[in-house]
């Protein structure tokens, strides 16, 4: 069964932008909520990041204690999508590098779907057992328990620009066949302007232990949103965890609009959080309700240290800081 979150970490993979990256335009700014994500990982644990040159990496950090640097090409960033998928079988941890498209063949990523493959040939994985699966799947599609159960969005994993549009059983019998689920959650609504990655459970409802879901939820009839997030929540409410029993649900506020400069809605979401061995790692958008989210996520988890990082950056290519990260158990 896919490695539930909020359990034991070896380390977190990150992927830092580059000049040949989608980030060239602005470079510096870029890196900055990267710098800070890897420095708020490190507090606690090893972060392994993956960097075209690591002379110019290190350069930028006043420490790198539990930073190691990587140099392996990549196309992008997103190491959530692209990076192992960390899976528990008869008591052994093993690593699964899947398929990635770029959410659909929207962009290159001949070399991010070799960075899995490479950084294990390097031996940071140690003797951990890998296993190569034809399969596209995307690291932010899924959410585990831990247990038994995944949660998902057909919206994303039925697709057809991933895996030739397989129906939803189909693709259901796979999750259970690679990932050990006994059951898979399907969220038929929900979904985040300015997102490429046709609804990642990542960005709209999130496992917190086995039996709470966070979720993120809509109050504002004048959104876009309303109607697909209200519909979402319902869903989550019918919802019943394996004993038959509801879910704990507790739901998440959203930012004000966030927009670029050409006037296109940006994905801000605070469900893209990252939970680390004694951290959580909470995206910031300077919207007033960044420290509402931080607190809701305090209460859930009171033994780990709340650490927001501002992500307005991130969400300008697409993406969060979960998104940014990959973590390895």
């Amino acid at each position: 069964m896919v490695v539930a979150e909020w359990q034991k970490q070896r380390a977190v993979l990150m992927s830092f932008p580059h000049k040949n990256s989608d980030w060239s335009d602005n470079l510096q700014k870029a890196l900055i909520p990267f710098i800070r994500i890897a420095q708020a990982i490190a507090y606690s644990q090893p972060v392994y990041i993956i960097c075209d040159n690591k002379e110019d990496i290190l350069n930028l950090f006043c420490s790198t204690r539990n930073m190691s640097f990587i140099e392996i090409k990549t196309n992008d960033t997103w190491i959530r999508d692209y990076g192992y998928i960390s899976v528990l079988e008869d008591g052994e941890i093993k690593l699964l590098d899947f398929e990635f498209n770029a959410w659909g063949n929207k962009f290159e990523s001949n070399l991010d779907n070799m960075v899995n493959k490479a950084l294990y040939q390097k031996g940071y994985m140690g003797t951990t057992p890998l296993k190569t699966i034809d399969f596209v799947l995307e690291g932010g599609s899924i959410e585990s328990d831990g247990i038994d159960t995944i949660m998902t969005t057909s919206k994303c994993l039925c697709n057809s620009n991933r895996n030739d549009g397989l129906e939803k059983l189909q693709i259901e019998d796979k999750l259970k066949e690679y990932l050990g689920a006994k059951r898979v959650l399907w969220l038929d609504y929900g979904y985040l302007a300015g997102d490429d990655t046709d609804s990642h459970i990542d960005t709209l409802a999130r496992f917190v232990s086995s039996d709470t879901i966070v979720y993120l939820k809509c109050d504002d009839k004048e959104d876009e949103h309303y109607i697909e997030l209200n519909l979402m929540e319902k869903e989550l409410q019918e919802f019943r965890q394996y004993n038959g029993e509801k879910y704990n649900l507790i739901s998440l506020p959203m930012t004000k609009a966030k927009y670029n400069t050409d006037g296109d809605r940006l994905p801000a979401t605070y469900a893209n959080f990252l939970i680390t061995n004694k951290a959580i790692i909470v995206p910031s958008y300077n919207d007033k309700n960044d420290k509402k989210a931080q607190d809701i996520l305090r209460e859930i988890f009171p033994n780990r240290e709340i650490i927001p990082v501002d992500c307005l950056a991130l969400i300008e290519e697409g993406g969060s800081l979960h998104c940014s990260t990959m973590q390895v158990a």
